[in-house]
């Protein structure tokens, strides 16, 4: 940043993030940085210090900034908003240890290692060349990861006992995904040319060689050292992880109660879809068992793909112009299998600052070939299109009226979310989910967040189940019990269940952010709708709200309310 002007907050957010692409080249490699290609971060204790002074110094700088002429536009206050809200959560996250007990089963440091070269350029020889370097490097990232975790152990801040035991299979699968004696490095490599065969193969034994060493550690060190420290992480900690994820102070019992509301409100719609599936079935999940074996399927994991992508080329034929306005380059979007070792849920990852690499949608298989339909349509307008794909691909498309940072990084995880939840309620309200069965899946995903806001708050407060439950009224809640009624409440089989759990225990606070996330959307939509009477324009209103940014719940309401 030049010392003779005078910066705005979006070039204090802009330099920002080129000090911490410095800092962590996992991040510029999402951004399609080509100076981040061929290195990792360090994860160590000190990687995470620095990372604690960049913060600081922004947000002194961001203080200056806000001083300004010109520093109360509409583009610059609320690029000011995130950035001093994300840096604080963030800094509380760092300052209070938490990096150094991060074990789970997604989510953590070491899975961004592994991930991160699942979006490395593979084009040329050159971007080979640069994964060979970035696989030597494993082991290094690896080993500040475990300083991080062994400092953590002679502070007394443990990670939970199950997400451990999770990781260490994980660390199993990753080594050796299908018992033949090759890691999913040594696979991954398998596509590289074979002028550089002997050293891709070389580097790839390297860095599995580290995940083996790393999972002996963990299994061997790590997990005895934790054993009998709690699962859950109490009400100071869950508000700290849910300001972090939600970009709110949220009022944890009021959410509480409103999933319980969303519940009972949902419970009721599923009833009378699950009517006309199977008549007379004791509850909407035995409808959905029936769909699981007797409902439209796709057979094949190649065929899931493509149909997967064909769903969303034409739900962008049928938006755009209609309810949104697309550029070109957001027009894309890619299909994709996840890697072996995922977790179970769906996910997505956006495109970089060029669009060179186009988002991606990604369906973990978990071994399958036979795909129910019921289940996947909702979720790819939840993943893909209107949902993810297209807020982070207008976000890079309007990157240049924002800054860099609300733009990629600064995103909260609530308002990505509850963005993909409203898309996916859009897509009902816009008559796309009136077949019986793809509605059943729609409510049933709906459900399944719902249940999430109940079980991830209940467990980890360990707060009554209240009277007005069909399970276990007046107990408190616990993982164990979590589990039983996440299981019982979804049509989810029992490995995603378990997976799910795991993952609520890893990210405290995170899975709130989906019907809490949505629920900012519609009051946004509402308030918005109210001010402007028979004049508003809701495709005005997405683009103009896919346009702004990232902001957490609070401020997203009051922008939102703004359009």
């Amino acid at each position: 940043m030049s010392q003779t002007t005078n910066p705005l907050p979006r070039q204090v957010a802009d330099a920002y993030v080129d000090e911490l692409i410095d800092l962590d080249p996992v991040i510029g490699t999402y951004l399609g940085a080509q100076r981040s290609s061929s290195t990792l971060p360090d994860l160590s204790p000190a990687g995470q210090e620095a990372a604690a002074a960049l913060a600081h110094r922004t947000l002194t700088r961001l203080d200056a900034a806000e001083q300004q002429p010109g520093a109360d536009s509409d583009l610059e206050r609320r690029c000011a908003r995130l950035l001093r809200e994300r840096l604080t959560a963030e800094l509380a996250i760092l300052e209070t240890g938490e990096g150094l007990r991060q074990v789970g089963n997604m989510g953590t440091a070491a899975h961004s290692v592994r991930e991160v070269f699942t979006v490395s350029p593979t084009a040329t020889e050159a971007d080979w060349t640069a994964i060979a370097a970035r696989l030597r490097a494993v082991p290094a990232a690896f080993a500040g990861y475990r300083e991080s975790l062994q400092l953590g152990l002679e502070r007394e801040l443990f990670a939970a006992p199950r997400p451990t035991a999770t990781f260490v299979q994980q660390l199993t699968e990753w080594s050796d995904p299908n018992d033949e004696g090759r890691g999913w490095f040594e696979d991954f490599v398998a596509a590289g040319p074979e002028s550089l065969r002997a050293e891709l193969d070389s580097a790839a034994g390297v860095a599995n060689a580290a995940v083996l060493e790393l999972r002996d550690w963990i299994r061997d060190v790590y997990a005895p050292a934790i054993k009998g420290a709690p699962n859950t992480v109490g009400r100071e900690r869950y508000a700290r992880w849910a300001r972090y994820f939600n970009g709110a102070d949220l009022d944890l019992d009021e959410a509480y109660e409103y999933g319980w509301s969303e519940f009972h409100r949902l419970l009721g719609e599923m009833c009378t879809e699950a009517e006309k599936i199977l008549p007379g079935a004791e509850t909407p999940w035995v409808a959905l068992a029936y769909l699981d074996e007797h409902g439209k399927h796709i057979e094949g994991v190649d065929e899931v793909r493509e149909w997967l992508q064909g769903l969303m080329d034409r739900a962008i034929a049928d938006l755009d112009g209609t309810h949104f306005e697309l550029a070109a380059p957001v027009r894309k979007v890619e299909s994709c299998i996840a890697p072996a070792g995922a977790a179970a849920a769906p996910y997505y990852t956006q495109p970089s600052e060029d669009f060179s690499r186009p988002g991606r949608t990604w369906l973990p298989t978990m071994g399958q070939t036979r795909f129910p339909v019921y289940d996947l349509v909702s979720t790819w307008y939840h993943e893909g299109v209107p949902g993810h794909h297209l807020q982070l691909g207008q976000w890079v498309h309007v990157a240049a009226n924002l800054s860099r940072y609300q733009a990629s990084i600064g995103g909260v995880s609530a308002n990505l979310e509850g963005w993909a939840l409203y898309a996916e309620r859009l897509m009902d309200e816009l008559g796309y989910l009136t077949d019986a069965e793809q509605r059943l899946g729609y409510l049933d995903a709906q459900m399944m967040r719902a249940a999430r806001v109940i079980v991830d708050i209940g467990m980890h407060l360990e707060l009554e189940i209240p009277a007005h439950s069909p399970f276990h009224p007046g107990e408190r809640w616990t993982p164990e019990l979590a589990q039983e009624f996440f299981g019982a409440h979804s049509s989810r089989p029992a490995d995603f269940v378990e997976s799910e759990l795991t993952r609520y225990l890893t990210m405290p606070g995170q899975a709130i952010g989906y019907k809490l996330g949505e629920r900012a959307w519609l009051t946004g939509r509402d308030n918005a709708r109210r001010r402007h009477g028979d004049a508003f324009d809701l495709k005005s209103w997405h683009m103009a709200a896919l346009s702004q940014g990232s902001l957490g719940l609070d401020d997203l309401v009051d922008e939102l309310s703004r359009l």
